[in-house]
């Protein structure tokens, strides 16, 4: 049965006499360092000096210092950087600071799943994940509200991480919301599933597919366009409000009907059996091996895949059919 804990269930006291260092003030970085301070903490910032992440916490009020120094400084060690670049982060200048009693926190499990990171055991190691971007977390968070997030304790060494976990977690404003509890391996393995076959990959493709169909077919590329890409925030937008039930029931009943209908005959069997197979790639280790081994190399098929992506024609013609839509631009 699911776990969901809230306001209620968390003491922020547990965070009164510790300090909290932030390493990589990005998105999701700022976001949680501007609540954690904002709800009291003691906050340190690490960010490469020189960067506009850099500048920022600056202009935010930090004092940023290197990885090395904030992971000293910290009780409890938050890492932010890019999943690539944590492992390199971790060992060059967190791993010879995390002395017994301090903790290792994580937004994302991937360096502890794939063993990427592998801690002293003489510390706790917790992941308080926000559902949503870090901008969204702090905008939430000012409005009094929250964003929905994954708690998880990998190593409990203290014997409180998962209080721990929940008091990090109410500081940035997820428990208003709900937090769900989870694992390291099952937040990673679904959040990598459903990067690649839906979210990016699977809509990504499907929406090129779809381009390509009605192009070949004579139709003019723009409106294809409009009819596969453009209108797909529509439908999303629909369904993150109301499920996709209620989706179905704000379209036409001709759209309904042909999703009802011909949705399964594109989404078949064989799409399904490609999904388990990149699910078992996941769950064995097989794309982070892949992944991590692709970035030690240089990138060079990440690189070139990305390109070819680039070059394909709905680009093209996106970025001419979204100059006729100001209001898009921010």
């Amino acid at each position: 049965m699911v776990k969901i804990y809230y306001d209620q269930d968390a003491d922020i006291n547990l965070l009164k006499d510790k300090s909290i260092a932030i390493v990589g003030y990005g998105i999701q970085g700022r976001g949680q360092a501007l609540c954690l301070r904002d709800s009291g903490c003691r906050v340190v910032v690490a960010e490469l000096e020189g960067t506009p992440n850099f500048e920022q916490a600056k202009k935010d009020g930090f004092i940023p210092v290197s990885a090395e120094e904030a992971s000293r400084a910290g009780d409890i060690i938050q890492i932010l950087t890019q999943d690539h670049l944590q492992a390199k982060v971790y060992k060059e200048s967190i791993k010879k600071n995390l002395t017994k009693g301090k903790a290792l926190c994580f937004s994302h499990g991937f360096n502890i799943r794939f063993k990427q990171i592998k801690p002293p055991k003489n510390v706790d190691v917790f992941m308080v994940a926000p559902k949503g971007p870090g901008a969204l977390v702090r905008r939430m968070y000012e409005e009094g509200k929250g964003v929905p997030s994954l708690v998880a304790v990998y190593q409990d060494a203290s014997g409180d991480a998962l209080r721990l976990a929940l008091a990090y977690a109410k500081a940035i404003g997820a428990t208003r919301a709900g937090v769900i509890q989870t694992t390291f391996e099952e937040e990673t393995e679904t959040d990598l599933f459903g990067e690649q076959a839906v979210l990016c990959g699977g809509v990504t493709e499907l929406i090129k597919a779809g381009f390509d169909t009605l192009v070949e077919a004579g139709y003019q590329p723009e409106i294809a366009y409009f009819e596969v890409l453009h209108e797909l925030k529509l439908i999303t937008d629909l369904i993150q409000e109301f499920g996709i039930a209620g989706m179905r029931r704000r379209v036409s009943n001709t759209a309904c009907y042909g999703d009802l209908t011909r949705g399964p005959r594109v989404i078949d069997q064989r799409v399904r059996r490609t999904m388990k197979k990149l699910l078992k790639e996941i769950k064995s280790g097989k794309f982070a091996r892949e992944w991590i081994k692709e970035n030690e190399a240089g990138r060079p098929n990440f690189n070139r895949l990305l390109q070819q992506a680039d070059n394909h024609p709905i680009e093209e013609v996106g970025r001419r059919l979204r100059e006729m839509m100001p209001w898009m631009r921010k």
